[in-house]
């Protein structure tokens, strides 16, 4: 699938003349200007376009903003609010419809996290279960190729709405928190729709032929009773420890949480319900002070009882979250530069090894900005494995085996490693844009990142 996007430095260059600097509850302003950054004070609106190109998805467009709250500045590079919101969309309708608040005002004593997003994919990503035992052939998806048989044969049509609501608490101690949390996820599966993507194209056409999804479906990998999606109901109680000074790009500190995330069948649309443990670890370490850093993030997710359907194997549980896709291994939130959704079973464990460097601090348009640049080393593997039955020698179709598309106990680490680019203004708003490499042919060959934040 070919894909083409703005150049990262064009972009970036673009993002700052649509940065916007909102201080409505900013009354007195210094009269002379500090050589040391600037404490913000009141709202802070960051701002971003959306563009690129897919010649199967058409022409993306849209934008996102970001507005912060900082209060009187006191807790200043931290904030009292931030409220997200993005509209994008392909012309061929895959798109990202979001909104995600957080806020320690609305409740004393509390901080609240809402999201509402509806993000409808046309060819999302789907590489068959357990990692290295579904094998990837990227003939088959390369139109120039003799084995060429689909751009979007590892892919299927998704229509996902979640909306959620976390609530956290403080313990005595404040680096101690507690979580309780519930969403609900409707997630709508369905095999790509060719004469949508090849609608007015005269070359270059998607042939109408089974991808994965559908011959899992055939062969009874995905039971019909998943093979559409459905809805379900999260609940959600977690354990936080968060010693950051800085949420966006901390110093120093460590970030952990376990989290406990149950979608019970009666309210569900599922067979059975399923419970799940998630445990992450972060840790930021300073090596050279206000430039360069050590980061790493642990993680591990368990399935505990009952079964998880296949439409929500992808989904990773977090404490709290402020990214629009939660799923993996693989793709910009995991893994950077392997397959999105490359490695998914019920359970998964991974880690992400990173040196960030600072390399200068200015003042623009009356905001405190950074550049930075990151290198990075993304690794995992799937721990517990999603149980099914191999299809008979018979249901193959000639030319191919059972060897094109499972391997057995084939499982191990995918790997990958590349580099950043960051500019932050007001530490919080970040562009970031990233390039990762799969250090094996079977996780694909890379993938670049434009985005928003550092990884964790």
């Amino acid at each position: 699938m070919k894909k083409f996007t703005l150049n990262p430095v064009f972009m970036t260059l673009l993002a700052l003349f649509f940065v916007i600097g909102v201080q409505a509850q900013e009354k007195e302003k210094t009269k002379k200007k500090e050589k040391t950054e600037q404490v913000k004070k009141g709202w802070n609106l960051g701002a971003l376009p959306v563009v690129s190109f897919d010649s199967d998805l058409g022409f993306q467009y849209g934008a996102l903003m970001n507005l912060y709250n900082y209060g009187d500045g006191s807790e200043y590079p931290n904030y009292r609010q931030s409220l997200y919101a993005e509209v994008s969309r392909f012309t061929k309708n895959s798109g990202i419809y979001r909104i995600n608040y957080n806020t320690k005002d609305l409740i004393k004593g509390m901080r609240v996290y809402f999201d509402l997003s509806y993000m409808p994919d046309q060819a999302y990503s789907f590489y068959g279960f357990n990692g290295y035992d579904a094998v990837y052939n990227s003939s088959w998806v390369d139109d120039k190729s003799v084995d060429y048989r689909s751009r979007v044969f590892y892919n299927y049509q998704r229509k996902f709405f979640r909306i959620k609501a976390d609530f956290m608490g403080y313990f005595k101690d404040p680096k101690f928190h507690w979580i309780l949390g519930a969403g609900y996820y409707n997630i709508k599966v369905a095999p790509v729709d060719v004469a949508l993507l090849n609608k007015g194209k005269t070359d270059n056409l998607l042939p109408d032929v089974p991808g994965l999804y559908d011959k899992y479906v055939d062969w009874g990998i995905i039971p019909q009773s998943e093979k559409n999606g459905g809805g379900f109901t999260v609940l959600k109680a977690a354990f936080e420890y968060d010693s950051r000074d800085n949420e966006a790009n901390p110093n120093k500190g460590m970030w952990t949480e376990v989290v406990l995330a149950a979608a019970p069948k009666f309210l569900s649309n599922m067979d059975d319900g399923f419970l799940k443990l998630s445990i992450t670890h972060r840790q930021y370490f300073t090596v050279v002070k206000n430039k360069l850093f050590f980061d790493y993030r642990l993680g591990a997710q368990f399935n505990l009882a009952g079964h998880t359907p296949f439409y929500a194997l992808p989904l990773m549980f977090y404490a709290r979250s402020t990214k629009a896709y939660n799923e993996g291994l693989g793709g910009s939130s995991t893994l950077r530069g392997i397959l999105r959704n490359r490695i998914i079973g019920d359970g998964v464990a991974y880690a992400n090894f990173e040196f960030r460097w600072k390399f200068v601090n200015f003042r623009f348009i009356n905001q405190n900005f950074y550049l930075a640049l990151n290198t990075f080393f993304d690794t995992g593997r799937t721990i517990q494995k999603y149980k099914f039955t191999e299809p008979s020698a018979t249901e193959y179709q000639a030319p191919y085996t059972s060897a094109d598309y499972f391997k057995t106990d084939a499982e191990g680490l995918h790997s990958s490693a590349g580099l950043g680019f960051f500019v932050a203004m007001n530490q919080n708003f970040i562009i970031s844009v990233q390039h990762g490499k799969a250090l094996n042919e079977q996780d694909g060959t890379s993938g670049t990142y434009i985005g928003l934040n550092f990884l964790f």
